[in-house]
């Protein structure tokens, strides 16, 4: 495509089809704008944009109440809303660094004259004002979670010797409007444009610096039949925002994070990318609502309800690094390395809709004589979590709360799992680093030793015994009699017993499901329990998320319980399937355990 404005413009819908002096006409009036990732050009109520824009590279979102409507992108037009109606009527936020023709206002109205012009943009925004005056709190787009990554491919992969310098590499870049090359290196390397930025530009280096001295390698590839769900979880888990795809070992292509987020604006790329553009903590409120409709999305989408858990659990944990580097930066560089960790569902990665806190912060002993500075450290971290959407833990378990040193976490863990203390146990065995450096080795390796510990199982057991699925009286009623709370008498119990059967077989997963299947290869749940208690935990998982999500549609306030009225009947003989596989597990259990002796 070409280079100079007027032809690029000139190329597109429904320029191409205007008279070729009416166009010579106002093309000489076409100006060149920029903007960086993360401005807003327009608030709803404010000015309104007084050009027609025209994208030539980079991406723009067109949001209305929080919600995203449409994701903008090279080749497409924005800003003939605030010119037709003479007002701002949706927020424009740029995401990716924009460069756009622009045309003023008069200059547009003068093309309006053209009726064919004046249709397609007439269409464009009846389209438009119908989304955005949509007034359900979810998105009703459906993504296709299960694409394969091969499907995403645009082009095949540019290269570049490794004997290439990086200004080589910056033209080569330019030249085919790509945003990454890779490197005929053994293994193959990459090199980005936030490469160029970060280790060259900002760095100083000159033009002629080998290109092998600033590529990243190995390089992160994924095979061509990868689903999209799992591509997403690649490039959170990396840290990146390439994918070079493979097929028979080849790299056929490299897809992009703005791939990703362009297939769905409201999946979990869109959110990390506002996640890692957030200015300031003042931008913090409207999270919680961004993950629900996040969850709604995919859950509309088809994916299970344990993978959504996976993804809002990533998401969070890019929240809380962006948060610590923020209470850096205010306080100065940390004393002494430190951790953060999350217990309870964060830790197990199984949170879907934001809940109480849980969290605590450990640092290396030498940052005793400053634990004031982690203090600090610890409040500001979870006032900014507040402003987010997560409560504070009505039970106590916050770092602002709970700091201390390594050695003084390691012997709490000690205490609590050899002593043993059912509830602090139980915490502590869903531990997970969420952000820091520190090597946290002592506290797993006190964590490994509940294996042998037969007293601690066999309480854990038991406290994992207090939450048991409803009779079969209950399940028979009618109304609101018939009432169940599916965390405490269907995903608790699944919970609390897989974390007594993983620890027994040294298993350092975390997820329940995880759990499980170590202890169906241990060969502590044969192959048929371990099916259906696997099965009943995903269904009442999902069905847990689709009634909370039902409750905040209607207003209220999200709870864990429902009548049976509620139902299909296809969903309470499912139900009523899930009870029945976990009363006969706790049954082996208790056997098992020897809880009754306690």
């Amino acid at each position: 495509m070409a280079n100079d404005p007027r032809s690029y413009v000139r190329s597109l819908r429904p320029f191409d089809a205007l008279p070729q002096e009416l166009f010579d006409e106002v093309a000489a009036q076409l100006g060149v704008s920029f903007h960086p990732a993360g401005t807003w050009l327009v608030r709803v109520g404010g000015e309104p944009l007084r050009h027609l824009h025209v994208i030539r590279k980079g991406v723009v979102r067109l949001e209305r109440e929080g919600r995203t409507l449409r994701l903008c992108e090279e080749g497409e037009t924005f800003g003939y809303a605030s010119l037709i109606t003479g007002k701002a009527t949706l927020d424009v936020y740029v995401e990716e660094d924009l460069v756009a023709y622009r045309l003023p206002e008069p200059a547009f109205r003068r093309l309006l004259e053209d009726s064919r012009f004046s249709a397609h943009f007439a269409l464009e925004l009846t389209a438009r004002l119908k989304a955005s005056l949509t007034r359900t709190p979810f998105p009703s787009f459906r993504p296709d979670v299960s694409l394969a990554l091969r499907q995403l491919i645009r082009r095949p992969a540019v290269w570049v010797e490794a004997r290439a310098s990086v200004g080589e590499a910056a033209r080569v870049m330019t030249e085919q409007r790509v945003s990454s090359v890779l490197v005929r290196t053994e293994p193959p390397a990459i090199v980005t444009d936030r490469d160029l930025r970060d280790r060259v530009l900002a760095a100083g280096r000159a033009s002629d610096t080998p290109v092998a001295d600033v590529c990243s390698r190995p390089v992160h590839t994924v095979p061509a039949e990868v689903r999209l769900f799992e591509a997403w979880a690649r490039l959170i888990d990396a840290g990146v925002h390439h994918l070079p795809v493979t097929r028979d070992g080849e790299i056929i292509g490299v897809v992009t994070s703005s791939d990703l987020l362009r297939v769905t604006s409201q999946g979990p790329m869109a959110l990390l990318r506002r996640i890692e553009q957030l200015a300031d903590r003042g931008a913090l409120p409207g999270y919680a609502a961004q993950v629900v409709e996040m969850v709604a999305a995919l859950l509309s989408g088809g994916l299970e309800a344990t993978l959504i858990a996976g993804f809002v659990a990533r998401l969070n944990d890019a929240l809380v690094r962006r948060i610590l580097g923020w209470a850096e930066a205010e306080l100065g560089p940390a004393p002494a390395a430190y951790a953060w960790l999350a217990f309870g569902s964060e830790g197990r990665m199984e949170q879907t809709l934001l809940t109480d806190q849980d969290n605590a912060l450990v640092y290396a002993d030498e940052g005793a004589k400053r634990c004031d500075w982690f203090r600090a450290l610890a409040a500001r971290v979870n006032e900014d979590l507040e402003r987010a959407g997560f409560p504070p833990c009505l039970g106590g378990h916050m770092a602002r709360e709970t700091s201390g040193t390594l050695s003084e976490w390691t012997g709490e863990f000690r205490s609590a799992l050899e002593t043993p203390h059912p509830c602090e146990a139980a915490l502590y065995l869903d531990f997970r680093r969420v952000g820091g450096d520190l090597g946290i080795e002592p506290l797993e390796s006190v964590v490994a030793r509940v294996t042998g510990q037969a007293l601690t199982l066999r309480f854990l057991a038991k406290e994992a015994m207090r939450f048991s699925p409803p009779s079969a009286l209950v399940l028979r009623l009618k109304g609101k009699a018939s009432s169940v709370d599916l965390k405490w008498q269907g995903i608790f119990p699944v919970v609390f017993l897989a974390r007594c059967y993983g620890a027994e077989v040294g298993s350092r997963g975390l997820s329940t499901l995880d759990r499980l299947a170590a202890a169906s290869r241990a060969g502590l749940m044969d192959e048929k329990l371990w099916a259906s208690v696997s099965e009943a935990f995903r269904f009442l998982f999902g069905l847990r998320l689709r009634v909370q999500l039902a409750r905040i549609v209607a207003g209220a306030p999200p709870t864990n319980s429902l009548t049976l009225t509620e139902l299909t009947g296809h969903e309470r003989g499912r139900l009523k399937e899930s009870f029945s596989a976990i009363k006969v597990w706790q049954e082996k259990a208790a056997y098992h355990y020897q809880t009754n002796f306690l």
